[in-house]
């Protein structure tokens, strides 16, 4: 066993059932990443007043409540913020038995979508409509438990002590995992999804001190598979106008860059300060489709300036760079893992949502973590910083 991932077990915190026992000092509370919290809790605000911003006038989709998108992005961020209390409870090691149950289960609800079960939405056939006016999005929480799966496997041995790094057998075991729903979630197709799940893959091989072979040959095989699906047919298209709109923004202002192109419109028109909230004339004109969702960051740009977008970037930049400590100071190799793929999947999700309104990403169909309104991403992402609070409460005891 390395230094950096030996631990003693007694001086760690302890799990679920105990945690009332600890003492003042070494309380859950004081234990907490009150950065990360805070940061989470404000992006949720601020997501929640330019989701009323955006929706308060569509009278087609709120059905004439204007509070409509506002009272249920609020709910969703209480449901989550439940969802992070009962993961810390829980806690990461905990869960790290059930990862199997949870990633079978992950698999069943994804393969139903493409059953009559599945629905239609915004041009992804990626949902399971519940009813009452809710939907489920499976690919959302398969985005957590390839996480979770891979990190099972690359660290059993390491943390146990028979290996220093993972061995090629356990690697193209994790890799067949992680690929089996990636798959699955090609077929709907997802393509933003697909994209964020291999960045999250890269980034646990990354952490895991896998041969560097392993994450060559990773990359390759990506822009090789990339080709492929081009070639077979595989995207729909409208996937494929996107990524030509990308590459030609003057290919088709008017049609398939018509989003992308407003959405630059509105935030270019906020300068600095913007136009202040509920003022943003592309944003009650609503030039802009999908507003409340993939293009939230036109909202902020128009309405809140440059200095809003910007403090909705480094309330990112907070998250990420706790979840680096966090990721760093933690000496299990199952923690350190399940840290840095979540900070893959935040980092390239905030870059591409922004990216895609700033017109330098396509348009892949993604939410800004915590701002977009979506009960399944929302869910998702505040799962995920519950996994990152208890791989902190749970590290190890200093004198």
């Amino acid at each position: 066993m390395t230094a950096r991932h030996g631990f003693s077990v007694s001086r760690y915190a302890p799990e679920r059932g105990s945690l009332a026992k600890l003492t003042a000092r070494d309380s859950v509370l004081r234990r907490l990443d009150w950065p990360i919290l805070l940061s989470s809790i404000a992006l949720s605000f601020l997501g929640a007043l330019l989701v009323w911003s955006a929706t308060r006038g569509r009278t087609e989709l709120n059905n004439g409540d204007p509070y409509y998108f506002l009272f249920r992005h609020v709910l969703n961020t209480g449901i989550g913020l439940a969802l992070m209390i009962g993961t810390i409870w829980l806690g990461h090691r905990t869960l790290r038995g059930a990862v199997p149950v949870l990633y079978g289960i992950s698999i069943l609800l994804i393969l139903a979508v493409l059953t009559p079960l599945g629905a239609t939405i915004n041009g992804a056939h990626a949902w399971i409509v519940i009813g009452g006016g809710f939907s489920l999005q499976p690919s959302e929480f398969v985005k957590i438990t390839i996480i979770l799966i891979m990190a099972m496997l690359l660290a059993a041995k390491v943390d146990a002590g028979d290996q220093v790094h993972p061995d090629h057998r356990t690697v193209a075991k994790a890799l067949a995992l992680a690929a089996l729903p990636m798959g699955i979630v090609m077929l709907m197709p997802d393509l933003g999804s697909v994209m964020v799940m291999a960045v999250i893959v890269l980034g646990v091989l990354l952490a895991s001190g896998a041969s560097n072979r392993w994450v060559l040959g990773l990359i390759v095989t990506g822009i090789g598979g990339a080709a492929l699906v081009a070639a077979l047919g595989v995207l729909d298209e409208y996937q494929i106008n996107r990524f030509a709109a990308f590459a030609n923004p003057e290919l088709d202002p008017a049609g398939v860059g018509y989003n992308t192109n407003q959405a630059r419109i509105a935030i270019g028109s906020g300068g600095l300060y913007g136009a202040g909230l509920f003022n943003g004339h592309q944003t009650s004109g609503q030039f802009v489709p999908e507003q409340q969702t993939d293009f939230i960051f036109s909202v902020a740009g128009e309405e809140l300036g440059f200095l809003g977008g910007g403090l909705i970037i480094a309330l990112l930049g907070v998250i990420l760079w706790r979840a680096c400590r966090i990721a760093r100071e933690t000496t299990e190799l199952y923690g350190t893992i399940v840290a840095a793929g979540i900070i893959a999947w935040f980092a390239f999700q905030s870059f591409e949502n922004i990216g895609m309104a700033l017109g330098i990403m396509p348009v892949a169909g993604l939410p800004l973590p915590f701002v977009s309104y979506g009960g399944s991403s929302m869910f998702a992402v505040w799962v995920a910083i519950g996994l990152l609070q208890s791989i902190r409460v749970q590290r190890p005891i200093t004198a």
